[in-house]
């Protein structure tokens, strides 16, 4: 039988072809976080925390940065759905313009943070290394942000190969330049966790250079390079990409700084318990980037389908991504819990440590299905270019459930006695199966929409 054009199979392998090289990239980047906590953590406990405390100011930010800029994907995917390839250039020159903003309010941010350290009571030996990580890596932020903005828009050219090629070389620098400044080789004074956040800075600035680079010179760009030879700077067009971009940043934030307020409200608790969250979150996260990948793969091919006015395009498109969370959750958790005893040894030596990290890492398995239900349907959503009620949804789900139930469980004794910090875990995974039910009607009631006014000649 010959294969129509929009044949489940065919849909599957689109999505694959686009989520495998992101997945990849995003392997490589999360490999850096997980690099530096393995090399601090062999320095010592202290070391080893301090690189958790600043991950968890510094990563929220990110992740943040990363949803705004996120926004030149649907874009430039339903323009190129269309066919319409002068406009690409003009919106990936403002994302960068938005990136380059967004760097630098975060560079100084993150060197303004002594005052919220010394409030959230972590422990005094601690804040000299958690300020002097911050500090070096604060540099490389403008960096970071310029290759997530070059990052959204090759995506949206549908070539994701460069995402993995860089991440990966990214990577292989990092580790060499965290060796160098964590031990003081090479008559560089030893720097301990101090030296990640250096290096780290580092490897942001030179990963963007050798994006810039790929996409000036690569031939998969020819028909809408991205180009500064004419500078454009259209409020409209940035209010825009502000419109659709802030709510998804604001969602991955209040995603992400659950783990940071977690880790904060830990801090007293001294630095075994702050570095067996970190290595349970370090995983965690590792696994996270799988069903990312996957909801940044449906939101291209959501906004392309809509650029071509394709109803049946856009239903496959759903369907495959949710069948596809369902196979990664399902294959994720399993692989979790299966050797949740083997992962925390590779960090640290300390016993303590193994044995709560290996107990958080059960419940890190048990969300992983949930998590990834709410990512494929946040992903179809932005597709749909609709982001600000699932922002809410978001908001609700994380702050208004999952925070509070885990701060019943972990810190009062109402349902019982306190469960420390496997209460908060608990508390994700119920945050995170509330945001996917939410989540998952609203996108029903989205694509209704959108197919009525395919039907009607109104899209």
């Amino acid at each position: 039988m010959t294969e129509t054009v929009n044949s489940p199979r065919r849909e599957m392998l689109s999505q694959l072809s686009l989520a495998l090289p992101i997945l990849g990239g995003q392997l490589a980047q999360t490999g850096n976080g997980v690099v530096d906590t393995m090399m601090a953590g062999r320095v010592s406990e202290h070391d080893l925390a301090a690189v958790a405390m600043g991950a968890s100011f510094w990563v929220p930010f990110y992740l943040f940065m990363t949803g705004v800029l996120m926004s030149a994907t649907p874009l430039i995917s339903r323009h190129l759905g269309r066919g319409s390839w002068e406009r690409v250039n003009p919106l990936a020159q403002q994302s960068l313009w938005l990136a380059l903003l967004l760097g630098c309010v975060g560079a100084v941010l993150l060197r303004q943070l002594e005052p919220v350290v010394v409030a959230m009571d972590v422990e005094p030996a601690l804040r000299p290394l958690v300020q002097g990580y911050l500090e070096g890596l604060s540099w490389g932020i403008p960096g970071a942000a310029l290759f997530l903005s070059m990052r959204s828009y090759t995506e949206a050219m549908a070539h994701t190969r460069p995402v993995l090629i860089i991440s990966i070389l990214g990577l292989l620098i990092n580790i060499p330049i965290n060796y160098i400044l964590i031990y003081g080789k090479f008559g560089m004074p030893a720097m301990g966790g101090v030296g990640c956040g250096w290096a780290s800075g580092i490897t942001f600035w030179l990963m963007a250079l050798m994006m810039f680079g790929y996409i000036r010179l690569h031939r998969a760009y020819a028909r809408a390079r991205l180009s500064l030879r004419q500078p454009q700077l259209s409020p409209a067009l940035l209010g825009r990409m502000l419109k659709l971009g802030l709510p998804i940043g604001l969602a991955i934030f209040f995603e992400s700084s659950i783990f940071a307020v977690i880790a904060l409200l830990i801090g007293h608790l001294g630095a075994v318990v702050v570095a067996g969250h970190q290595v349970a979150l370090n995983v965690s996260s590792l696994l996270f980037i799988v069903p990312l990948s996957l909801g940044i793969a449906v939101t291209v091919r959501v906004s392309h389908a809509r650029g071509r006015g394709d109803g049946s395009g856009i239903n496959l498109a759903v369907r495959t991504g949710y069948l596809l969370a369902i196979g990664s959750g399902c294959l994720t958790a399993s692989l979790l819990l299966l050797t949740r005893g083997l992962i925390p040894p590779l960090y640290t030596d300390n016993p303590e440590v193994r044995q709560l990290a290996t107990g958080l890492l059960l419940f890190a398995g048990l969300y992983q299905i949930s998590d990834a239900l709410q990512i494929i349907a946040a992903g179809a959503l932005r597709g749909f270019e609709d982001t600000a009620r699932p922002m809410l949804y978001t908001l609700f789900s994380y702050w208004g459930i999952g925070l509070p139930t885990g701060i019943v469980l972990a810190q009062t004794d109402w349902l019982g006695t306190p469960m420390g910090p496997a209460g908060f875990w608990i508390g994700l995974l119920v945050g995170l199966t509330c945001s996917a039910v939410l989540l998952g009607i609203r996108l029903h009631r989205r694509r209704q929409q959108e197919l009525v006014l395919l039907a009607t000649g109104n899209a």
